[in-house]
């Protein structure tokens, strides 16, 4: 099992591996690690970093950063997205407006006097 931080359980990983490009038996050329790469991706986006400061351990950055555009352009994401989203168990992660709360001020309400300022503006005050 994978203990680094930002790494994929076993469990995590046997739900995926098998939907992603370059697995053995798969069209085209094999992988050398797709754990890895999707490891890389999973932290570069989760430790909010630039591709240029991934760790060495995942290899060359620019090597990294174009295999995730291809497979973005491949929709290989999306699908994995969608996969994963079909299962039950990871609805307590989907989150929408019914339990997410937001300040009044992020609805548009006028601030106290806001009124007032705008109706002596539009007198010329």
């Amino acid at each position: 099992m994978s203990t680094r931080r930002y790494g994929l359980r076993d469990d995590q990983w046997e739900r995926i591996k098998d939907w992603l490009p370059g697995r053995a038996g798969s069209e085209g050329r094999s992988a050398k690690d797709n754990r890895l790469f999707v490891e890389a991706v999973l932290y570069r986006y989760r430790a909010g970093i630039p591709w240029r400061d991934l760790p060495e351990r995942f290899g060359d950055f620019r090597v990294v950063h174009t295999r995730f555009s291809r497979w973005a352009a491949r929709g290989v994401w999306k699908m994995v997205f969608e996969h994963l989203a079909r299962d039950a168990d990871n609805e307590y992660a989907m989150i929408d407006s019914t339990i997410v709360r937001a300040h009044q001020h992020s609805a548009g309400a006028r601030k106290k006097g806001a009124a007032s300022k705008l109706s002596d503006a539009a007198k010329g005050v």
